[in-house]
């Protein structure tokens, strides 16, 4: 599988996916010297979850790589940037090196770009999608849910779901996207049972 040096974005909580977008407001000046250079080379930046705050806290195995595809300078040297989910690499070693943002040697892993779930798995997904939607009060707009493959509609599911960052983590680590999808499953019946608990965070931890 392909090696490559890769820019990170340490973030907790947050995730992303290939084939899906994140938008992102960098006002640091470290992460805004890393966007400067990854628009000057392959506007590439690695979104990574660090296992624990703090500066140079480790990180999680696994993460993905975005390409910068909309990008807006603002003052001050800060900037909106929309990523563009490309792949999930597995993380092989830190590197040590003079730039103000943090950089790793990742392995890039396969696609799942043509992964698909059976029509078991598919139904009853979307059964427990509309439980916790009803359950946490969202508008849905089933009709279009029903036409997003099955891809788009786990990953991004994962993406955005209200889930805690180990959470996130593990759906990010899922093997395959049936794996992902049963996951899935599990968290969001987890989260409706506890609805209208003092504490309603969903944790793996």
């Amino acid at each position: 599988m392909e090696r490559s040096r890769l820019s990170i974005f340490p973030l907790s909580g947050v995730i992303l996916f290939p084939g899906l977008q994140l938008p992102l407001h960098i006002f640091e000046p470290r992460y805004s010297a890393m966007v400067r250079d990854a628009l000057a080379r392959d506007r590439r930046i690695a979104m990574i979850q660090p296992q624990a705050p703090g500066e140079g806290a480790p990180l999680f195995a696994v993460g993905c790589v975005g390409r910068i595809g909309e990008v807006e300078a603002l003052e001050d040297e800060r900037f909106n940037i929309v990523l563009e989910g490309e792949h999930r690499f597995r993380l092989l070693r830190e590197l040590d090196v003079a730039t103000p943002f943090r950089q790793i040697e990742g392995e890039f892993l396969p696609d799942e770009e043509f992964e698909s779930l059976s029509a078991v798995e598919r139904a009853s997904f979307e059964h427990e999608a509309r439980a916790f939607a009803d359950a946490q009060g969202y508008s849905v707009d089933w009709d279009s849910v029903a036409r997003l493959d099955d891809v788009s509609l786990i990953n991004g599911v994962s993406q955005i779901a209200p889930f805690d960052a180990a959470a996130k983590q593990a759906l990010l680590e899922a093997a395959d996207l049936p794996a992902r999808c049963e996951l899935l499953v599990q968290l969001m019946r987890f989260f409706s049972r506890r609805n209208g608990d003092e504490d309603d965070s969903v944790t793996l931890q």
